[in-house]
């Protein structure tokens, strides 16, 4: 087996311009894709027959590409994307090995009717999307982007990565009890961003400017899923820039280090199937087309089976020897709150990647699985750390253990240890995304 590539600093550096791609869960799979083609892989309809001849030079011709044979593909729905890669010779009961993700981060999202203004002010409706922060998102600078759905069914990504939008505080002299009371905020009334001045309310203002900003004729936008983030970008921190500061590392960090772990076992010799599954709509349950808890996975690897000339048995024997890694970020030890922390279980920044466990399931981790991702960072020469959550706080989960249940497969729940978790700029170290990778690369070598 040739060795691929091992990631360092570098990896960190190429995850900030990652995170500047990727506003929103469809920038986030688009520059995934982007990535994969790079590297070889091709895009496979769902609507089209997996069981085709592989087309010879299909994207050079245009045609459609097969998911059958061997080689690199991957499907994409909404925000959510699964790749894989299938080694020459590979039979179909092979198993597989999973680096599941996800592409959603909280944040603010625009609602259908998004024009509102009052006083004189020019406003934009938006509803809380997960968990959010919220404080985190006063008086800084938003941009917009998203997904746009035009008259014919189409759509066009859209990002306005710049000063666009902002949620202003209310100022400390009509609120003298903020600091000694803490900041209390209405979700309906408090933090609707100002873009603009006028005293009158255009019904379809926002849009109008969006299909201006994308190129679009007037009224060709007829649906749309649009959300804020903050233009600020990536950056390094700290004396020795050890750290890096930047939004949605929960959990666009480890769907970066999915790609690279994939591509960079792309056209090794492998006894399983590598796969990355990154999908939308984890921050509020994961119960979507594109969400975990729907079909999408099982149905690309039982497709992927049956595309090879697979049985049902085939299949069955295939998922009985997959392991899945649920990588996400977890809590870092936060040193002006370390009693909220367990005290034998306190992950450091640069300590390596995190394995999670909880005995209740949040967490899909058993011994067995511990082995697994042990023996993964043995073989990389990466340093793992242990997190539990303090008994005395709900903790919180994953797609781990809806993955374990909903497909049968073994999964193990990991990540890389972060601080402000949800806010709209998080804060992770320098070195943990590239251990992360490195870890990836060994556990899809299998």
């Amino acid at each position: 087996m040739s060795e691929p590539h091992r990631f360092d600093r570098g990896h960190t550096d190429d995850l900030m311009s990652f995170l500047a791609a990727s506003p929103s869960p469809y920038h986030a799979v688009a520059s995934a894709a982007e990535r994969l083609e790079k590297a070889g892989f091709r895009q496979v309809s769902e609507t089209d027959a997996w069981d085709m001849e592989p087309a010879a030079d299909a994207a050079d011709a245009g045609v459609t590409v097969s998911a059958a044979g061997s080689g690199g593909r991957y499907v994409l729905r909404g925000g959510a994307i699964v790749a894989w890669y299938v080694p020459e010779g590979a039979a179909p009961h092979t198993p597989f090995r999973i680096v599941g993700a996800h592409t959603d981060s909280p944040n603010l999202r625009v609602k259908p009717q998004p024009d509102t203004g009052a006083h004189g002010w020019r406003q934009v409706a938006v509803e809380i999307y997960g968990g959010p922060l919220l404080n985190s998102w006063l008086d800084r600078d938003l941009g917009l982007s998203g997904r746009l759905t035009l008259r014919d069914g189409s759509t066009r990504l859209v990002n306005v990565d710049r000063p666009l939008m902002r949620v202003p505080q209310l100022a400390i002299h009509l609120d003298r009890s903020v600091s000694a009371e803490g900041l209390k905020l209405d979700k309906q009334r408090h933090i609707l961003p100002i873009w603009g001045l006028g005293n009158d309310v255009r019904e379809g203002d926002l849009i109008a400017f969006l299909e201006e900003e994308a190129g679009l004729g007037a009224g060709q936008v007829t649906g749309w899923d649009l959300m804020t983030h903050s233009v600020e970008a990536p950056a390094h921190l700290g004396r020795d820039k050890e750290l890096v500061a930047g939004p949605r590392m929960d959990n666009l960090l480890s769907v970066h280090a999915g790609v690279a772990a994939l591509t960079a076992v792309a056209g090794s010799d492998l006894d399983c199937i590598p796969v990355l599954a990154a999908f939308d709509h984890e921050e509020n349950g994961s119960q979507s087309d594109t969400g975990a808890d729907g079909p999408l996975l099982g149905s690309v690897l039982e497709r992927s089976v049956f595309a090879r000339g697979g049985s049902f048995e085939d299949r069955a024997r295939a998922f009985a020897g997959t392991v899945c890694l649920s990588s996400d970020t977890g809590h870092a030890v936060h040193p002006n709150y370390a009693e909220r922390h367990d005290p034998t279980h306190l992950p450091r920044v640069n300590g390596g990647p995190i394995l999670k466990v909880n005995v209740n399931n949040r967490y899909a981790t058993d011994g067995s699985g511990r082995a697994v991702f042990a023996a993964a960072c043995e073989k990389a020469n990466v340093p793992f750390q242990s997190f539990v959550s303090n008994n005395s706080m709900p903790c919180g989960t994953t797609i781990g253990p809806i993955t374990a249940a909903r497909h049968g497969i073994k999964t193990v729940d990991i990540g890389v240890a972060i601080l402000s978790m949800h806010s709209a700029r998080e804060l992770c170290g320098a070195d943990d995304p590239h251990l992360l990778a490195n870890a990836l690369v060994a556990f899809l070598q299998g």
